[in-house]
């Protein structure tokens, strides 16, 4: 089955409701990338919040619109925070994303994110090795890398979604979104994104949030890899090198509006 295109009047009306609601992200997100996560989320009109004292935690995931599970820097302290986190969010009805960063390379972190696949997220966002090792396939990348096209793990893609009931986003030249039956295809971006740290992980926090929101959960959260593709398209054009992309990378996602989805 051929992924169909997400369309910029899909984009727009994901974009709106997100520009509306401004929902608040529990991000438990790696060390290297908190403050550039919490700008994208800020500047796209989110409201971000980085909570990881277990208890703490686990009170604050009962009042987020979304929590995001982000195991870049998981140590055993942090993992039981998460549970708890996860634990408190699933019963308050609130949606959780997980980033699986370098599942399949390393022991401690694979076992952790099966034992958090268990536990429902509504969406899961990796690269394609990190959700060929999560779907229980041979990922072969190499630390956050992905040494596989994203397409490569499409089938795997559509089987974790079925068998876990999310969202699942594999990303890379081209995104693929889907739920297991439908699956959306989006384009755009550039090579300079991965010369900087957070891209990545930042957009797993705009897909917590845009799991968040009303309508359709595949389509919102293609949109959000969608807002971060488009923004990164117009801020290479702007820029000279990864030292200024940042910069005009948060300006572009602040800038996106209907117009821009056209």
């Amino acid at each position: 089955m051929q992924p169909d295109l997400l369309s910029g009047p899909q984009a727009a009306a994901v974009l709106t409701q997100f520009h509306t609601r401004s929902p608040l992200v529990h991000c438990m997100t790696n060390e290297v990338v908190q403050t550039f996560t919490a700008n994208v989320l800020l500047a796209l009109g989110a409201s971000p919040a980085m909570v990881i004292e277990p208890d703490e935690a686990a009170q604050f995931a009962r009042l987020a619109d979304a929590l995001l599970i982000n195991i870049g820097t998981l140590t055993r302290e942090r993992a039981g925070a998460m549970l708890a986190a996860i634990e408190s969010a699933n019963q308050a009805g609130r949606p959780w994303t997980l980033d699986p960063v370098a599942v399949g390379a390393l022991d401690f972190r694979t076992g952790f994110a099966r034992e958090a696949l268990a536990l429902r997220p509504a969406a899961i966002r990796g690269n394609a090795s990190e959700i060929l090792a999560l779907a229980g396939e041979r990922g072969g990348g190499r630390g956050v890398d992905s040494t596989h096209r994203a397409e490569a793990a499409l089938n795997a893609a559509r089987e974790l979604a079925g068998r876990s009931g999310a969202v699942v986003a594999v990303t890379g030249e081209v995104d693929y979104v889907t739920d297991g039956e439908r699956t959306l295809a989006v384009r755009g971006g550039d090579v300079l994104m991965t010369r900087v740290v957070g891209t990545g992980c930042a957009l797993s926090a705009v897909v917590a949030a845009c799991a968040s929101l009303p309508g359709s959960q595949l389509e919102n959260v293609a949109a959000g890899c969608w807002m971060m593709k488009r923004a990164g398209s117009l801020a290479v054009t702007r820029c000279a090198g990864p030292g200024s992309f940042t910069p005009a990378f948060l300006d572009a996602l602040y800038q996106l509006n209907r117009e821009a989805c056209a």
